[in-house]
């Protein structure tokens, strides 16, 4: 089976304020053009059943908001976790501060402000935009025994979980990074993340719009259970993100060593 080879997957864009002017950012560039590299953490590939159409996201590995090449104080104040999350023609960045509700001035401030998610046209913010994805031959793991022995022996794992509602079929795919093992009762339980989360309640040009972040652990091929990203009140005036509301699906779990 085919799997993707996420260590060496990358999202990749370039910024070029003389020919495209940034969109998304909040401070005044130090030069003109920026190349990005990300690695990827999941994809997630969204067909509508009834037209076969289908979408394919990914998501980048988590940093933090910075200004580029500068001489000193480079990480911006307030200071937020960002993760970008892209299609073949969109993209989302999601910017997570110290509390729900903070907004950050773009640059240039005519633009306003930046809110936490920020949807956007790739043509529209990037010079040129790529997703490189690596794929590599890898051995589905149908037997809990198989599962056992490859995490004993460290090779590296994929997960691929597929489910379906009425509208659409989902499939992702991640990396297991996290996996809890039992060599003499038999048993494994993955807990890994981030991940992407679609809302399937959404159109298909905003699907993009619902995406989620969430951790998930399985010990079956039969159903997961997601911890998703969601607004959590602290007291009654002050919410964070945290991972903190559990959805259970019935699912297709796929274990592919590499």
């Amino acid at each position: 089976m085919q799997a993707i080879d996420f260590p060496n997957s990358y999202l990749r864009w370039r910024t070029d304020w003389d020919t495209v002017p940034s969109k998304t950012a909040s401070s005044k560039p130090h030069f003109a053009i920026n190349n990005v590299r990300i690695p990827l953490d999941s994809r997630c590939r969204i067909e509508e059943k009834t037209t076969g159409e289908a979408r394919e996201f990914v998501l980048g590995v988590s940093c933090k908001t910075e200004r580029v090449g500068a001489p000193r104080d480079i990480w911006t104040q307030p200071n937020a976790d960002f993760i970008p999350v892209f299609s073949r023609d969109q993209y989302l960045m999601i910017k997570t501060f110290d509390r729900v509700g903070q907004r950050v001035q773009l640059y240039p401030p005519t633009l306003g402000e930046q809110s936490e998610r920020q949807v956007g046209r790739c043509e529209e913010n990037f010079a040129s935009m790529k997703l490189d994805l690596t794929w590599k031959e890898g051995t589905v793991l149908d037997k809990t025994e198989d599962i056992v022995q490859a995490v004993l022996g460290d090779r590296p794992l994929v997960a691929r979980t597929e489910y379906e509602d009425d509208r659409y079929a989902v499939i992702l795919d991640y990396p297991i990074k996290t996996i809890n093992v039992n060599e003499r009762d038999i048993f494994y339980q993955t807990d890994t993340g981030p991940h992407l989360y679609p809302d399937l309640s959404r159109d298909p040009d905003e699907l993009i719009e619902g995406m989620e972040l969430a951790f998930s652990a399985f010990n079956t091929p039969d159903w997961i259970e997601f911890i998703v990203r969601v607004p959590t009140p602290l007291t009654d005036d002050i919410s964070v993100y945290h991972y903190s509301k559990s959805v259970r699906v019935d699912t297709k779990n796929t274990v592919v060593g590499l």
